[in-house]
């Protein structure tokens, strides 16, 4: 299967599609449906990727595209899902879904809870985080290029933020990636209750 991994270069997860004998095209740059890119390509995993998929590509790859995201959706949907599932003390967790048209709304194929301790920075979490994705999606290929895993929709509610969203608390990243997470749960809740 000829794979196109979108983000930056994650060599765990490319030497893992290797050993699975597929052919790993990857990219960070924005693609068209006339990328050269999206030739042959047969599968589409977007990891960490900085651009919206246009509407034409989804239609195109339909359930045969698919994101990792590191928030227990449908919670923290969008820009900085680990940083809001503590400013908003949510669930916090991994999920890969297959790409709609909406950012991060499409159907879930696998999620999993992830459970952590107070001592932990933003880093830590994050790198906790990014190695539970990798792992999941390495348990969960064989069965999602195969078909062989019922989607589920996602419940309604949860949360989504852009990226703009983190300007009203970067003054609580006192320490910034490496701030505490203790120093920063329920703050986001705070704010609303305080009317700032």
């Amino acid at each position: 299967m000829r794979v196109l991994l979108l983000g930056p270069f994650r060599e765990k997860l490319v030497n893992f599609l290797t050993s699975c004998g597929d052919i790993i095209i990857t990219t960070e740059d924005r693609i068209t449906i006339e990328s050269s890119e999206l030739l042959e390509t047969d599968f589409i995993v977007s990891y960490g990727y900085r651009h919206i998929i246009k509407e034409d590509i989804v239609k195109a790859f339909k359930g045969r595209a698919i994101n990792l995201h590191i928030s227990l959706l449908p919670w923290n949907r969008g820009a900085d899902p680990n940083l809001w599932s503590f400013l908003e003390d949510t669930p916090k967790g991994v999920t890969i879904h297959y790409i709609d048209r909406g950012i991060d709304t499409g159907d879930i194929i696998v999620q999993e809870e992830v459970v952590f301790l107070q001592q932990e920075t933003l880093r830590t979490s994050y790198e906790r985080l990014s190695l539970a994705i990798e792992d999941l999606f390495i348990r969960a290929w064989p069965d999602i290029r195969n078909s062989k895993i019922q989607p589920i929709k996602q419940s309604t509610g949860g949360s989504s933020h852009c990226l703009k969203d983190r300007s009203n608390f970067e003054h609580l990243l006192v320490m910034g990636w490496d701030t505490p997470v203790a120093e920063l749960i329920g703050k986001a809740k705070e704010t609303i209750v305080l009317g700032h």
